[in-house]
């Protein structure tokens, strides 16, 4: 169905937004948790899973794979019984959809794992690279190619599984890259050592890797700087995991304080989260809101007029376009940089975001690796989505402050938070108007 004919949502100005919330599960977390559990010995309870599109389609593609998986009837836990590090081969076809973090996953882990697949998924999934990652895996023996040659999804896998030894892959498109060998790594049948060549981008996401695999009771050492040792072969040990609130999900309610003038407790979240997103309340703070850290949770308040910033945001590049969306009512212009590999997610969200704030009244200068946004005075626009969630949840915010905001695809907030606008009509006690298609 096209963009244009689909159900559009109004977010409805709110006055202040004040209250707290607890977002559902971490996509990133459950998506790395039900890998590492795939591969344990024994069966592993998982708690605070994320019920959505992406997760859905790492569940269906395990199930495929022999994974036994059983869900709670509300989705939030999963008892996974792992395939215990067996070496059997398999074939199969599994379909990702547009989930870049299951295919990149699912890439090294069968490739490791040994046997013949065909991964793929939406047209726009067959324009997202993935050819660093397979130069990566083949020179393990990995047996992986881009079935039509362009570097892109479709994969083709056929392996006898991973031999060991040296390992380097680029850095400078997506940390999932490195995250899929790392969780892969422990299959080898000899010592891994991962290099990472040129620039690690979304660093926290390599660190959050780094705990979930040794929660699962197998130790990745960095030897030095952008080397990761793995002393395989081993097993992951099943275990019992909670797995924390999505702080990428987070930043919209904090930025729902920050552009309205009101006070916002995401519960569940601190600073010592293995997330790195929950960085984005330091942009806020730079903005002028005040963040307060308790032990069951992160508050944003805002703190008078907010004012624009310079700001590196390599590391906390899924926050983007939230942060993007209240700097159209900050003073001043904010520059955002180091967020190139923001261009290969489900849609450019550099030039497509931009696109769209200038529908606001912005001025936007776009840059290879992020954008400058000056805003103007607000006004009423229908803003497409691209079947970005990130786009849908981000424009929902500016609703808040500026009538006459439509935005069009609201669905595909399922792909990582069905229930959003849901939680964000009960944070704001506001109403929304929807148009149906």
């Amino acid at each position: 169905m096209s963009e244009s004919s689909q159900t559009t949502v109004e977010v409805q100005p709110s006055g202040q937004v004040n209250g707290s919330i607890r977002p559902p599960g971490s996509k990133s977390l459950t998506n790395r948790a039900l890998i590492c559990a795939a591969l344990a010995r024994g069966t592993t309870h998982l708690t605070g899973v994320l019920r959505s599109e992406d997760t859905e389609v790492m569940i269906d593609a395990l199930r495929q794979l022999d994974v036994r998986i059983d869900l709670s009837p509300d989705g939030r836990v999963a008892d996974v019984s792992g395939i215990g590090g067996s070496d059997a081969s398999h074939k199969a076809e599994v379909y990702v959809a547009n989930s870049g973090t299951t295919i990149r996953f699912l890439t090294a882990m069968l490739s490791a794992l040994g046997g013949n697949y065909r991964l793929h998924g939406i047209d726009r999934m067959h324009q997202r690279p993935i050819g660093d990652l397979l130069t990566a895996i083949n020179q393990t023996g990995g047996g992986a190619s881009s079935e039509q040659g362009d570097g892109c999804p479709p994969v083709r896998i056929d392996s006898q599984g991973w031999q060991g030894g040296k390992v380097t892959v680029g850095g400078n498109v997506s940390s999932q890259y490195l995250s899929g060998i790392m969780m892969a790594a422990p299959l080898s049948r000899s010592p891994l050592e991962i290099h990472v060549e040129g620039e690690l981008v979304s660093r926290p996401y390599v660190d959050m890797t780094l705990a979930v695999i040794r929660s699962f009771g197998v130790d990745v050492t960095e030897t030095t700087p952008g080397v990761f040792a793995v002393q395989a072969p081993c097993v992951y040990q099943a275990i019992e995991y909670d797995i924390e609130p999505d702080a990428s999900a987070a930043s919209y309610f904090w930025a729902a304080a920050a552009v309205s003038g009101g006070t916002v407790k995401v519960e569940g979240l601190t600073r010592a989260a293995l997330q790195g997103d929950v960085g984005f309340v330091d942009c806020l703070a730079k903005m002028g809101c005040t963040v307060t850290d308790a032990p069951d949770g992160i508050t944003v308040a805002a703190g008078g007029p907010l004012r624009g910033i310079d700001v590196d945001m390599n590391q906390i590049s899924d926050t983007v376009q939230t942060l993007s969306v209240v700097a159209l009512f900050a003073e001043g212009p904010t520059t955002i940089h180091g967020v190139a590999h923001n261009r290969f997610k489900e849609t450019d969200r550099i030039t497509d975001l931009a696109t769209e704030l200038r529908k606001l009244g912005a001025t936007i200068e776009e840059f290879d690796d992020g954008l400058k946004i000056t805003p103007g005075p607000p006004r009423a626009a229908t803003l497409k989505t691209y079947n970005d969630h990130r786009m849908a949840m981000s424009f929902a915010v500016a609703g808040l402050r500026a009538p006459g905001i439509q935005i069009k695809n609201p669905a595909c907030t399922a792909k990582t938070y069905p229930e959003y606008f849901a939680d964000l009509q009960r944070l704001t006690g506001q109403s929304h108007h929807w148009t149906a298609g």
